[in-house]
């Protein structure tokens, strides 16, 4: 079994096949955590815990004569506000008789098969035999409130969740002001914070710095997970790099408010509290009535950054996207907004979609601009029925044409989103989030719909089945151009409107639960201006995400391997763009553009009628290849070949299937310098004792300027070498010159006959 208790030292450890996590019921009932790191097995760690007698760090009633057992240093599961313990509380809640906090002591627990699942909620999910589920039961007596704390195990993955229950079974209402998902305490060791900041257009750049003493907090208030700092944090220890060394990786999922505290308090020790974020939040819970908080993902390893990134993308790819597409070959697509923004009718994109079709491109997306009135961003947002003007046979015929070019055909949509200057918002003022009495804030001339109303919600769900049932969609990708403001619902009575950005997501997650339920054939994409809302959350219902507006391929290097720290490649919607960028105005040679968007999802945001021959052959030739290398690419190990902090003249990645089999070298030149010594990189997730032919080496943009003729892999293309001499010695690209120039290098194992293995 995963999950052991023992009934003489009131221990409980969870177990997977690398770590191990254990608590211990203390002397006073409270739950403490005494564990978690590299699996321990037969040891209760009780003794880490050293009773001392802190100043001013109060004692709990039991405990008032001996001073030495205080709340405020003892490393807990799930501490409460106001009892003792000054660190931040993973629950801080309001009695009817204005009393703050809670004394949480142990009640209960049980240890059952399979995985839990959470109401209204994203969770990971489990197969037979891939989970076990430890529910621990918390209750405070003066409020009647009981805390089940839930704790998914998946020994196989390496990977643990968590999650809270908060049952109110007293006689009067409590108000939940801060409600955690997960609280970490790590006594012991020095640790730095990695997390993934960023703005629109430039998202989830890894950032890490060593903890201070005092509060590092990561948060979004802007109603998404957001551009500006992802739900995922990571601790490190100073010496971690790719490939070795202690870390903890917290992933929550949950697309809304977010925060993670981290706090390093007066004996040095850790405190990590992951959930809603508590500004702009509370929740009324009556007696009889529950609330759970969002869930969080959890690992730690000594291998590294690498590893740890390895592990988030199996269990991501297995346990958290439910689409039916996570294992299945995604089309190649071609976006239509790059080519003709609003300015289109039927024919046009059907001279798109052939050209396209030519080129051996498997789907056409037809981005904004296809509904009501929409001209512009300034009306039309809401009114899902097809531009007359624009489409006047509707979307069948279009679709219909589309799949007799053997082309799928997708769509672009807003759900949560209205214009002022719309049908639905003059019928349904009422159905946008606006003060009374204020006038809003606008973002791209655009109002956000109340999600928290399920009238809303039925009305959206109504809108979008008829569309996916009736006009041939193949693949929707789902937006959301703005972030929150003039939070109030006029659903909600006065005292309630905090609830209302918690309640917009559970909206959110229901239609989404919805549509993709009932049209599961359907691929989802989502988007938020690129990636303001890449989440664990949001890949529960869409396998992919849009991840980033910015398509600049030197910008995108960066955004995506900033991605990669924790999420798999197979969730990055990535594209070829043109040149000039359209974000920052750069050229890049065509095939490095390739490079850098075969390693997400793959497609194109262009003119194919703007293409050079040249250009047309080489998106014939990255079709090809992409579709050779699929399975590497979408459900291989990752691996940073550059650390994310070198900033170094090329940054370097590959992509290792599980079997050892194959690997794909990827490096770009992101500052070209004169002499240069060359690429010089060692690979990983190779077989040492096995020998690998250099399949096939692709120079994309690069030139000899002494010769002014571009380089030629042909002569290494062919030579056989040990999986121990590239992981150890490595392997050297010459210098690669020009403007942004990279290689792309395949590996195939073969026996020692020469044949492929």
């Amino acid at each position: 079994m995963a999950i052991l208790y023992d009934a003489a030292s009131k221990t409980l450890s969870l177990h997977t096949r690398n770590t191990t996590y254990q608590m211990q019921i203390g002397a006073t009932g409270h739950l403490l955590h005494l564990y978690f790191g590299r699996r321990v097995d037969a040891v209760h760690m009780d003794y880490c815990i050293i009773p001392s007698d802190r100043g001013f760090s109060p004692n709990p009633y039991e405990a008032r004569y001996t001073r030495e057992i205080s709340l405020d240093t003892l490393p807990q599961e799930y501490p409460g506000a106001n009892s003792g313990d000054f660190r931040v509380p993973a629950l801080d809640c309001l009695s009817a008789n204005g009393a703050v906090g809670t004394d949480l002591r142990y009640l209960r627990h049980e240890i059952r098969a399979g995985k839990y699942a959470l109401p209204g909620l994203p969770a990971a999910f489990a197969g037979a035999g891939e989970a076990e589920t430890l529910s621990i039961t918390l209750g405070d007596a003066a409020t009647g409130l009981e805390v089940e704390l839930l704790y998914g195990v998946f020994e196989a993955a390496d990977m643990l969740t968590r999650a809270a229950i908060i049952h109110n079974n007293g006689t009067s209402a409590v108000t939940l002001n801060r409600v955690g998902s997960l609280c970490l305490d790590i006594p012991f060791g020095r640790w730095e914070l990695l997390h993934l900041h960023g703005r629109h257009s430039m998202e989830r750049n890894a950032e890490r710095a060593p903890l201070m003493r005092g509060m590092q907090t990561v948060e979004s208030r802007r109603g998404a997970s957001s551009h500006h700092h992802n739900p995922f944090v990571a601790l490190l220890e100073p010496a971690a790099t790719e490939t070795r060394g202690e870390c903890v990786g917290i992933l929550p999922l949950y697309s809304g408010n977010h925060r993670t505290d981290i706090e390093v308090d007066q004996t040095d020790s850790v405190r990590v509290v992951s959930g809603i974020n508590p500004d702009m939040f509370s929740w009324q819970l009556t007696p009889g009535d529950s609330f759970a908080a969002p869930e969080a993902a959890f690992c730690f390893t000594d291998e590294g950054l690498g590893d740890l990134s390895n592990r988030l993308h199996r269990f991501i790819r297995r346990h958290i996207i439910r689409s039916p597409w996570k294992d299945r070959c995604r089309p190649v697509l071609i976006n239509s907004w790059e080519a003709m923004l609003f300015d289109f009718d039927a024919d046009r994109v059907m001279r798109l979609a052939e050209q396209a079709a030519a080129l051996g491109v498997e789907m056409l997306v037809l981005d904004d601009g296809w509904f009501g009135a929409r001209n512009s961003d300034l009306e039309g947002l809401g009114d899902w029925t097809p531009n007359a003007a624009k489409l006047p046979g509707g979307l069948k015929p279009l679709s219909d044409a589309v799949h007799a070019l053997g082309m799928k055909f997708g769509l672009w949509i807003e759900p949560e989103m209205v214009n002022e200057i719309s049908a639905l918002y003059a019928e349904h003022p009422d159905w946008a989030l606006t003060v009374p009495g204020r006038n809003p804030a606008f973002g791209r001339n655009q109002l956000v719909l109340d999600m928290g109303r399920a009238e809303v919600v039925d009305y959206l769900y109504g809108v979008f089945s008829a569309l996916l049932r009736d006009e041939g969609i193949d693949y929707i990708k789902w937006d959301m151009n703005r972030n929150m403001t003039d939070v109030y619902s006029r659903a909600l009575p006065p005292d309630r409107q905090r609830e209302a950005s918690h309640r917009y997501m559970l909206g959110v997650y229901d239609l989404l639960d919805r549509l993709t339920t009932a049209f599961p054939e359907v691929l989802f994409e989502g988007c938020a201006g690129g990636g303001g809302r890449f989440d664990a959350g949001m890949l529960h219902y869409t396998p992919q995400i849009w991840c980033s507006d910015d398509t600049d391929a030197i910008e995108r290097v960066a955004i995506q391997l900033g991605t990669s720290v924790a999420y798999p490649a197979s969730t990055m919607g990535a594209h070829v763009s043109v040149c000039p960028n359209q974000q920052t105005g750069r050229t890049v040679p065509f095939g490095t553009r390739g490079i850098v968007a075969m390693s997400g999802t793959f497609g194109y945001e262009l003119d194919p009628a703007q293409l050079t021959e040249d250009e047309r052959r080489q998106v014939r030739a990255q079709i090809d290849r992409f579709h050779r290398w699929y399975d590497v690419i979408q459900y291989g190990d990752l691996n940073r070949l550059t650390e994310l902090a070198d900033r170094g003249d090329f940054t370097a990645w590959e992509f290792a299937s599980p079997d050892k089999s194959r690997a794909l070298l990827n490096v770009v030149t992101t500052h070209t310098r004169a002499n240069h010594p060359g690429a010089h990189v060692r690979l990983r997730g190779l077989d040492p004792g096995a020998m690998y032919k250099i399949d096939e080496i692709c120079y994309e943009g690069c030139v000899n300027p002494s010769m002014d003729v571009p380089l030629d892999g042909a002569a290494l293309e062919g030579r056989v070498l040990s999986g121990a001499s590239l992981m150890y010695a490595g392997f050297t690209l010459p210098p690669l010159m020009g403007d942004y120039p990279g290689a792309q290098v395949s590996f195939i194992r073969v026996d020692t006959d020469g044949g492929v293995g």
